[in-house]
C-alpha cells in the first residue's frame, strides 16, 4: 500500500455504530481533542442508520463510512475492501467489533494496512460458555485471527484482555491494557435537584433508582425491572430512572405496563446531559449487567458521589471509591438485591460529591489527564510497522 507524501496519520475506526455508549463517547472526546491536522480519523459503521454522533464526526472534519452486512461475509468483505480503496489508504485499523474484529483485521492485512489494532471492551466469557457448537467454532476462529491478524491489541480490563486475547495475554507484548476515560468537566458543575426533577417528573421526595445503558440482553432490563417491584413494596414513592434506548425497549415497556410500574418508571431515550441527571435525580445507581468490559458508568455514578449496586461479574478495576460500591452476585433474587439498594440510600455517606470527584479525577479514568495516551500509542505502533 502507497502512503504517498499524506502528512497526517490516517486511522479507520470499526465500530457497530456512533451512537451514545461508553465507547462512543470515550471515542468522540479522542476525536475533539486529538491534533486533527496530524491524526485524521474517520469511522466505518455496521449500521445504514443515522447514530447520534454523525453529524459532530462530519463537522469535525472526518468521515462516516457505511459497511452493512457484517452477517454476510462475503458481501462484507467486498464494501470493505471498496471503502478502504476509495478513502483510504489508511496507516490504521482500529477494531471495536470483539471477535468480529479477527475478520475485520484479516481483511485489513489484505489490504495491506500496517497497523491492525484489535480492541476488547467486553468480557463475554459467561455467554460463551452457553453457546452452541456453532458459535463456538465461530468464536474459536475469531480469536485464531485476531492472534493471526491483529499487530497489537488493546483492552479495557484484565478480563476484557483475558476474553479476546486468551488467558496467556500477559505473555505477548502485543496485547495491554488502555484504560478508556470519562469526561469529568460536567460533573465540576452545580446541579438543582429540584429543577432536574420537575423536568423528569419525580416527585422530591422519591426514592430515585437510575440506570444508564442500551436496551440489550446484557444490560439485564428484565432483572432491574424484578428489583424494582421488590424495592417498590418497602419504598412505595421509588421511581427508576432508565437511561438509553435500544432493540429491546418495545418489550422492557410493555413488561412495565404488565406489572404495573407504568407510574413508577421513567425512560429518558438517549440523553447528551447524562452527568446533569445522575447529579440531579439520582439517589442510588443499580447496575446488574450480564457482563461488561468495565462498566464506564460506574466510574461517572462515583464522580457524583452516589452509591452504586452492581453484579459482582464486573472488572474490579473499575473499583475507585469502595464506601460507594455493593457487588452482588447475579444468582441472588431480586429481593435481595432490593434490599441492598434500599440500604444503600439510607447508609450515611462519608465523602462529599467534591471529594468523591477529585479522587476520581485522580484515577486512571480520567479522560483529560490521559487524552494524548491513544495518540501517543497509536506513533509508537507506526514506529513500529512502517
Amino acid at each position: 500500500m502507497m502512503f504517498g507524501d499524506q502528512s497526517a496519520i490516517r486511522i479507520l475506526h470499526v465500530v457497530g455504530g456512533m451512537n451514545r455508549g461508553g465507547i462512543e463517547t470515550w471515542l468522540m472526546h479522542i476525536l475533539r481533542h486529538i491534533d486533527r491536522d496530524r491524526f485524521q480519523m474517520d469511522f466505518l459503521v455496521h449500521t445504514t442508520q443515522k447514530s447520534a454522533y454523525d453529524q459532530e464526526i462530519r463537522s469535525l472534519g472526518s468521515k462516516v463510512l457505511t459497511c452493512p452486512h457484517s452477517s454476510q461475509p462475503w458481501l462484507y468483505a467486498h464494501n470493505f475492501l471498496r471503502i478502504l480503496r476509495e478513502y483510504g489508504p489508511y496507516h490504521i485499523v482500529h477494531s471495536h467489533v470483539h471477535y468480529f474484529s479477527g475478520y475485520v483485521l484479516g481483511l485489513a492485512q489484505q489490504a495491506g494496512v500496517p497497523v491492525r489494532i484489535a480492541h476488547s471492551h467486553l468480557d463475554t466469557s459467561s455467554i460463551q460458555a452457553k453457546a452452541g457448537w456453532k458459535k463456538r467454532f465461530y468464536l474459536a476462529l475469531m480469536k485464531k485471527w485476531i492472534a493471526r491478524h491483529a499487530t497489537t491489541g488493546l483492552a479495557t480490563s484484565r478480563i476484557a484482555a483475558a476474553d479476546l486475547f486468551g488467558l496467556s495475554w500477559q505473555t505477548d507484548p502485543r496485547w495491554q491494557i488502555l484504560y478508556c476515560g470519562v469526561d469529568l468537566k460536567p460533573f465540576q458543575t452545580l446541579v438543582d435537584p429540584v429543577t432536574v426533577r420537575a423536568e423528569l417528573g419525580i416527585p422530591i421526595d422519591a426514592l430515585v433508582i437510575g440506570h444508564i445503558g442500551r436496551f440489550d440482553q446484557q444490560k439485564n432490563h428484565q432483572f432491574l425491572l424484578d428489583i424494582a417491584t421488590e424495592v417498590i413494596k418497602r419504598e412505595p414513592k421509588m421511581r427508576l430512572l432508565l437511561i438509553g434506548d435500544g432493540s429491546l425497549r418495545s418489550d422492557i415497556e410493555e413488561k412495565i405496563i404488565q406489572i404495573g410500574l407504568k407510574d413508577h418508571v421513567i425512560l429518558t431515550g438517549v440523553r447528551s446531559d447524562v452527568p446533569r441527571l445522575i447529579l440531579g435525580a439520582m439517589d442510588v445507581f443499580l447496575f446488574p449487567s450480564l457482563y461488561e468490559g468495565l462498566g464506564l458508568v460506574l466510574i461517572e455514578a462515583q464522580a457524583a458521589g452516589i452509591p452504586c449496586v452492581f453484579s459482582d461479574v464486573i472488572p474490579e478495576e473499575v473499583d475507585v471509591l469502595q464506601h460507594l460500591l455493593q457487588r452482588i452476585s447475579l444468582l441472588q433474587p431480586a429481593s435481595v438485591w432490593a434490599e441492598a439498594v434500599i440500604a444503600a440510600t439510607k447508609k450515611k455517606v462519608m465523602i462529599t460529591q467534591q471529594e468523591a470527584l477529585t479522587t476520581i479525577e485522580n484515577s486512571p479514568f480520567a479522560i483529560g489527564s490521559r487524552s494524548n495516551q491513544l495518540p501517543s500509542y497509536y506513533l509508537q505502533q507506526l514506529h513500529k510497522h512502517l
